[in-house]
This record gives C-alpha cells, sequence and structure tokens, in this order.
C-alpha cells in the first residue's frame, strides 16, 4: 500500500469507529424512550449470539475421529461450571479457552 492508501485506510477505520460510537446516541437521545424493538433486540440478540458461536465452534467437530471431541465437550463442562458458580462472562470464556487450549495442546 501506498502511504496515501494506508492514510484513507487509517482514516475510514476512524471515522467508521467513531460513527459507531456516536451514531446510537443521535438516533436515541436520552429525554426519549428506546423504541420496544430495540429493547427487543437487545434482550434476543446476545443470546443467539452465543448461539451461534455455540454451533460454529462444535461445527468440524467429529464424534468419529480424532479425539471423539472430548476436548470441545470438557471445555464447554467448564464454561457452564465456572459460569453456574461464579456468574461472570468474562471468566466463563476465559477458564473454558485456556481449559480447552491445554487439553489440545498437552493432552490430546
Amino acid at each position: 500500500m501506498t502511504f496515501t492508501q494506508q492514510m484513507i485506510t487509517i482514516g475510514m477505520v476512524v471515522l467508521g469507529t467513531v460513527m459507531t460510537r456516536f451514531v446510537p446516541f443521535l438516533v436515541f437521545p436520552a429525554g426519549k424512550p428506546t423504541p420496544k424493538y430495540i429493547q427487543y433486540l437487545g434482550k434476543v440478540l446476545p443470546a443467539a449470539v452465543f448461539g451461534l458461536l455455540v454451533i460454529y465452534c462444535l461445527k468440524n467437530v467429529s464424534l468419529f475421529a480424532g479425539s471423539h471431541g472430548i476436548p470441545e465437550m470438557i471445555g464447554i463442562a467448564v464454561v457452564v461450571g465456572l459460569h453456574l458458580w461464579k456468574r461472570q462472562m468474562l471468566i466463563s470464556i476465559a477458564g473454558g479457552t485456556v481449559c480447552y487450549m491445554l487439553l489440545v495442546q498437552f493432552v490430546f
């Protein structure tokens, strides 16, 4: 990339970041109530995103080859266990990821 192309790319990234940060405050000002459909999306999208992530992460797991999906299932169990225990999403995801990576690197 030329210097000009690099500056244009950086400018577009900055513009995209600024737009995603400020447009919601312009569209939904503090004095007005949030529309019902936005409230609905705020309730259902997090679960939908996590469902999509689970399916994406497990789509290539074969129960009939290799480790038979054992590290994946142990990682899922760790995520569920940590979440039921601590109720902290970041701890749950990080703990499950670390557990899975350790299993894949050192055990399976």
